[in-house]
């Protein structure tokens, strides 16, 4: 099982109430469910950016970037993709 981390959330009164209606009406346990399922939602299932990259090969495009930034040798996105792809 993956490691968990407990945090704290602070919602206005307003706010927890409706998540709480809306937990017991879409059958989630409780509120924490619901605000769980929420952020894997937006993290990863609306994220346009493929989360298969290693930090190292994260680390390299970016590096790749800044180098093409600083020497003034900005490619088009289709260059990129090309060259990215090889």
């Amino acid at each position: 099982m993956a490691e968990t981390e407990q945090i704290n959330l602070k919602l206005s009164k307003g706010l927890l109430e409706a998540a709480q209606r809306y937990a017991i009406n879409f059958g989630y346990r409780n509120v924490q469910e619901l605000v769980a399922e929420s952020m894997r939602e937006k993290i990863f299932e609306k994220n346009e950016y493929d989360e298969g990259f290693s930090d190292k090969e994260i680390e390299l495009v970016d590096s790749l970037i800044e180098m093409s930034v600083k020497s003034g040798k900005l490619v088009s996105e289709e260059e990129l993709k090309k060259a990215l792809n090889a």
